[in-house]
């Protein structure tokens, strides 16, 4: 099973900015996926 991280676990180990998790996802660089009203 792949492990789900939050925003903020993913900000912190990539060592960037929230803003810039969202970049990423929008851009399609890294995979993430809708949970709830949480994106993981």
């Amino acid at each position: 099973m792949t492990e789900l991280m939050t925003l903020e676990e993913v900000a912190s180990y990539l060592r960037v900015t929230e803003k810039t998790v969202y970049r990423l996802v929008d851009r399609r660089a890294i995979p993430a996926a809708k949970v709830g009203h949480q994106w993981r």
